[in-house]
């Protein structure tokens, strides 16, 4: 270890004790892996190709790639909020610690309400990746070997890949690190070649004009900038997970700098690459009649993207060889999606928050790596993938609460943070006087897309097209506050001792029996 890296090793190390938590994990991560782990889970080549279909029929190309540089900006804002408080607070447990440290009173209640959402959030969004991997996986099955997916052969190929994600993350941080680098390479490399294929192979594209303002419209909505709202959705599932270069903070190197960098960075670079993969996409539609477009939406692939593929190279070959290069992106995100709910399970844990807190919490002497944890967030997101067995529709009802309980989770201590005022002392890395601008366009804009998200998306309302994610939310929240009166108020967050809190925060402890 060099001199510099030592002297960076101590200076995190005491800085984590200064937040009350001694250093147990491993710091064997550099910044680009930060950087690496929110940009896999982020995944432009999952959540671009498995939601393409949300926005192609909720405004179509107009909703894609207009929608796509909107979002992000917004996003973009979330996440210069959410990197401000990183710095000041680069701890493993993230969102539900700045929670507990930003709010003025009933900081532990905060604390709790937050950590749960984020939590199952993340939960369920470990299982929405997975499953989506193993559905693209039996699609490219499909299209290459003649195999039928059925409900049976994708759930058992899911357990395959999520059983593989926590071998991967159990062998040590500096393997997650290695591939979490081999990930993002592989992301970037891989929309480039995505996009320069089908930019040369295809005789024929789409105008400017109509791949930036086409619109296709089979919600049932007749309201225009309602449905191009709709559409914003399918930008809005994608860019989640960004919160997990705080969650890895603890094995990250000069983490009060490196974590907050690699939250921004990850949106920064999956807006520019994902505009770029969209634009390209959508100017390779063949077909760009409205029976077209209809057409496009109800491939036997399941998959729009991976159809135009087809439809535009007029190489099987070639298109297989593509929607392989997104079966591997998918791989990777799940990968490292299972690092960043592992290690948030194990910071919770460490709080007392989980039942059974004292297991989840140990970390495995020999891989420095959470490794009860990790299993703890395998068993718990194949639990929450059981109903795809019998029921595709319950199975959504499961995984809705994943996009909206984590945004609900990134939005609560920005906006604490921005009621905090002057009193907020900010780290090495913060925003100046741009915060408060910044700040309050975040928590505006995550209000908007909350109540977007418990919408109705299509008409007639049926049971297959019903909203369930305003059900999944409120059972997040009645088992927040039973498990609270149950557990929480006896032992969450209670061993922080007060002389291990720094000075603006010196009255938690004084606090948490009011």
């Amino acid at each position: 270890m060099t001199p510099e890296a030592q002297s960076s090793g101590t200076s995190d190390e005491a800085g984590l004790a200064e937040l009350g938590y001694k250093q147990e994990l491993k710091r064997g991560m550099s910044g680009f892996g930060n950087f690496a782990v929110s940009f896999s889970i982020i995944s432009i080549l999952a959540g671009c190709i498995t939601s393409y279909s949300i926005a192609l029929g909720s405004g179509g190309p107009a909703a894609i790639d207009l929608g796509w540089p909107i979002v992000g900006i917004f996003v973009l804002c979330v996440a210069l909020s959410m990197a401000e408080v990183c710095s000041r607070y680069p701890t493993a447990g993230g969102l539900y610690f700045w929670a507990g440290r930003l709010a003025k009173r009933n900081k532990r209640h905060w604390a709790w309400f937050v950590g749960w959402f984020n939590f199952l959030g993340e939960v369920a969004v470990t299982a929405a990746i997975d499953f989506g991997a193993a559905t693209t996986m039996m699609a490219f099955a499909s299209l290459t070997f003649g195999v039928e997916p059925n409900a049976y052969n994708t759930f058992g190929l899911f357990i395959v890949i999520i059983v593989a994600h926590g071998l991967l993350n159990t062998f040590g941080v500096k393997l997650v690190n290695l591939l979490s680098s081999l990930s993002a390479w592989w992301h970037i490399v891989g929309v480039a070649i995505i996009v320069a294929v089908l930019w040369i192979m295809p005789t024929s594209h789409q105008t400017f004009s109509w791949t930036m303002t086409a619109w296709h419209n089979e919600t049932g909505f007749s309201f225009m900038p309602f449905v191009f709202l709709m559409g914003l959705l399918m930008a809005q599932y994608t860019y989640t997970g960004y919160d997990a270069s705080a969650h890895v903070s603890e094995e990250t190197r000069n983490a009060a700098t490196a974590a907050p960098k690699g939250i921004v960075m990850s949106v920064v670079i999956s807006i520019i690459g994902g505009w770029i993969l969209l634009f390209s996409i959508t100017a390779s539609i063949q077909d760009g009649s409205s029976s077209g477009l209809t057409k496009l939406l109800n491939t036997t692939t399941g998959l729009p993207p991976a159809q135009v593929f087809l439809d535009a190279l007029n190489n099987p070959t070639m298109a297989k060889f593509l929607l392989f290069i997104v079966c591997g992106a998918q791989f990777f995100c799940g990968m490292a999606s299972v690092t960043a709910n592992s290690r948030m399970s194990y910071a919770f844990s460490r709080d007392d928050a989980i039942p059974g807190s004292k297991h989840w919490k140990k970390v495995n002497p020999r891989s420095g790596t959470p490794t009860n944890s990790i299993w703890l967030c395998i068993v718990l997101s194949t639990l929450l993938t059981v109903p795809a067995l019998f029921n595709t529709t319950a199975y959504l009802a499961v995984t809705s609460v994943a996009v909206i309980g984590l945004y609900i989770a990134y939005v609560t201590p920005v906006l604490l943070r921005r009621l905090k005022g002057k009193a907020f002392v900010p780290g090495p890395w913060q925003l100046g006087k741009w915060s408060p601008v910044i700040g309050w366009i975040a928590v505006c804009w995550v209000i908007l897309i909350c109540i977007l998200f418990v919408l109705p998306p299509t008409l007639p309302i049926t049971i297959q097209t019903f909203n369930y994610s305003p059900i999944a939310v409120i059972v997040v929240a009645i088992l927040t506050v039973v498990l609270w009166f149950a557990r929480g108020r006896k032992h969450f967050m209670k061993h922080l001792d007060k002389s291990q809190l720094t000075v603006d925060d010196s009255k938690l402890l004084d606090e948490i029996d009011d």
